[in-house]
């Protein structure tokens, strides 16, 4: 049998021909005007769309489709899809078989088109018992490399990268929090287009290349979280960062209240950055333009509109150590009076579980099994090859955390105590001895677990929102 003419079920649920599904894709075409190319392993439906002029839509503008039907093509998605907004661009991903791949990217001509789309079509039922899953999509420029000497400036990791790469347009380094001289051993590069990254994250492959006679570590930085301009409109916090260590929370207060005495009402401070919030966003913005570069204690500081995190964001999506600048804790504490929660930077929404009464392993993660078929290939890797996507406990991202930035593995230290009613209660001390010479390098949680288990998660989040 022809290919054409294999049969697959449409929307109806009855079966329809490949014939049947050319001369419907035919007929979308001639009904939208769209252009219809298939190749490398997708279909794109425009790109431009007919009678565009000028430069693609900006970033931001891209969602993402999961969970769609086998047999489900451009002739139903579209419209669909179009109920949100214009579509620019439309790329459904295709197997060899004729199949789709059960995953598209739609293009807007707007950014608000495309938040629509994520309003309207997120758990669409597209057919019945059938629900898509729509997010946004960002072309990640942005790779991390990790292991970089300490003693290394910005201008030499900036001069480095663009010889051994090409399309190199920034290099983000931080100051170590406890050496203001050194960095944190780790830098994020921006390149100008996702593919100069994902050309220079192909050259950089680790274990094959070095920089400055050091293997390095590069991966994929976690994309800076999109917050919509009606959000943003709203923040009336200022996210500053390398504050030296020492750098209390009155004398931040007392520098941002200078230039207006009384505005700012409250300051929370984590290792080296610091959230100050302010009665109003006039004064907030204000206080930014004045404050930004100006010294505290000594230390140069970059302020920020803070970036609102979802408490109901997954956990895992925040946490890598790769944490965008501003995007840190913002939401992450329930009320003032919090304080003893003092969270030295990493996931959000890990605090929200910490401070309630929820259960101290991670959030339920949906497990897929396989069947395992003789003489399928298995090929040995190391688990710090995989993304931190990977792993649904805290205590293997603590361990991949140490790991990420060239650090000893974490050691536990089990204790015990008995309850009221007799129970043996647990609790783990962590020790991170590649921080042992700063301020904190002892993590123990202030709450007792009834199993080992439970214990060593609980440890392992705390620890996670203290490093």
């Amino acid at each position: 049998m022809h290919e054409e003419d294999k049969a697959a079920p449409n929307g109806c649920g009855k079966i329809r021909s490949g014939t049947q599904n050319e001369a419907a894709l035919l007929a979308l075409m001639e009904k939208t005007g769209y252009s219809m190319v298939q190749e490398n392993g997708q279909r794109k439906f425009g790109g431009p769309p007919p009678g565009w002029e000028g430069p693609p839509p900006p970033r931001g503008c891209e969602v993402f489709v999961g969970k769609i039907p086998r047999d489900m093509y451009e002739d139903e998605l579209v419209p669909v899809f179009e109920r949100a907004g214009k579509i620019y661009e439309f790329r459904l991903m295709m197997e060899f078989s004729g199949e789709n791949r059960g995953y598209a990217f739609v293009m807007y001509t707007t950014k608000e088109e495309a938040q629509l789309a994520i309003k309207i079509l997120n758990n669409y039922e597209i057919r019945p018992g059938k629900f898509i899953g729509v997010c946004v999509s960002l072309d990640n420029c942005r790779l991390f490399i990790g292991a970089i000497p300490k003693e290394k400036k910005k201008e030499e990791i900036l001069n480095e990268m663009k010889k051994v790469t090409e399309g190199v347009v920034d290099v983000i380094v931080y100051p170590n929090a406890t050496d203001k001289t050194k960095n944190r051993g780790f830098a994020f590069v921006e390149y100008e287009s996702h593919r100069a990254a994902a050309m220079a994250r192909r050259r950089l492959i680790p274990g094959t290349f070095q920089l400055w006679g050091h293997t390095i570590q590069v991966d994929w930085a976690d994309p800076e979280k999109e917050v919509d301009e009606e959000t943003m409109q709203r923040v009336k916090v200022l996210y500053v960062r390398n504050l030296m260590i020492s750098t209390t929370e009155d004398t931040i207060k007392a520098e941002f209240n200078k230039f207006k005495p009384g505005v700012v009402e409250r300051v929370k401070k984590l290792r080296d950055y610091a959230f100050v919030h302010f009665f109003h966003r006039d004064d907030a913005i204000a206080a930014m333009s004045v404050m930004n570069g100006k010294c505290i204690d000594g230390a140069s500081i970059e302020v920020t509109l803070a970036k609102p995190v979802s408490k109901e964001g997954s956990w895992k999506q925040h946490f890598n150590g790769q944490i965008s600048p501003g995007s840190e804790n913002l939401l992450g504490f329930p009320n003032k009076d919090d304080g003893h929660q003092k969270a030295l930077g990493k996931p959000a929404s890990l605090s929200v579980r910490l401070n309630g009464q929820h259960s101290p392993g991670p959030p339920e993660v949906e497990r897929c099994t396989y069947p395992f078929f003789p003489g399928i290939k298995l090929t040995p890797i190391s688990m710090y090859s995989l993304k931190s996507s990977h792993f649904s406990s805290a205590a293997m991202h603590l361990d991949y955390f140490c790991n990420k930035n060239n650090w000893a593995p974490p050691e536990y230290y089990l204790y015990s105590t008995t309850s009221q009613d007799g129970k043996i209660l647990l609790v783990y001390k962590v020790f991170i001895p590649s921080i042992a010479d700063s301020s904190q390098s002892y993590f123990m949680p202030d709450k007792l677990c009834t199993t080992v288990e439970g214990a060593k998660e609980l440890a392992a989040q705390f620890t996670l929102l203290h490093l």
